[in-house]
């Protein structure tokens, strides 16, 4: 039985592939306030303006490619059981390889029915309004936007009860309930934590190593310190 290696990731793995974050300049996403983009009341307010904005995020993702991060997670699954759980709305774990993903806050590459939740498309291409689910109800993007449930957070808590290493990687642990994952795993669980700038995690008591590099600096010491275990 492979171990099972359990990987929380945000958008420090995906910075590297040239995908931007909001974090990153005070508070602004590729120049809007997230409030507006981001946000139920924001899609009520300008649905022109989120579409648009989604539309140029979904452009912007074609033209990158999965990182040495992404591909040493993807090559980890020879030696391990891994599951990766991200906060990231892009696909850059998928195109490296990596077969168990879990999109916590959705996904940039669908769509789904304003009225009916669970009425999830694959979507490549720009959104539109007048873009219709088959019951007539405008499409919008399959995104978890601030305020709203993260519906796969139960899935998610249980796989990390379930590791046996768990791995944080370019996250700031700031964004809830993202963040309180960590708390589930058991104290006797090893916590890698990759971060160029760390900070301290809040309420865990495992044994936590930091390796203060970026997500593919990280993941080559990740990697050997994996085989040495």
């Amino acid at each position: 039985m492979k171990k099972k290696l359990v990987v929380l990731t945000g958008a420090g793995i995906s910075a590297e592939s040239g995908i931007k974050t909001f974090r990153d300049s005070d508070g602004l996403w590729e120049g809007h306030d997230v409030m507006e983009v981001a946000t139920p009341e924001g899609w009520y307010k300008n649905q022109e303006l989120v579409l648009d904005f989604y539309n140029k995020r979904r452009r912007q993702l074609k033209e990158v490619k999965p990182n040495l991060g992404h591909e040493i997670l993807a090559e980890l699954e020879q030696d391990f059981e891994v599951h990766i759980i991200t906060q990231n709305v892009d696909d850059l774990h998928e195109r490296a390889g990596s077969t168990k993903v879990l999109h916590l806050h959705g996904e940039l590459l669908k769509v789904r029915s304003t009225q009916n939740k669970n009425l999830i498309l694959d979507w490549t291409e720009d959104l539109y309004t007048g873009d219709f689910d088959e019951n007539g109800h405008q499409l919008r993007p399959h995104i978890v936007w601030f305020g709203e449930e993260v519906p796969a957070l139960e899935e998610a808590i249980d796989i990390v009860e379930k590791a046996d290493y768990l791995v944080v990687i370019g996250t700031s642990l700031q964004v809830y309930p993202a963040a309180g994952l960590i708390s589930y795993t058991y104290s006797t669980t090893p916590v890698f934590y990759i971060d160029p700038k760390p900070i301290a995690i809040p309420n865990i008591s495992n044994k936590v190593e930091t390796i203060a590099k970026i997500a593919s600096e990280g993941m080559l010491i990740l990697r050997e310190r994996l085989n040495s275990i």
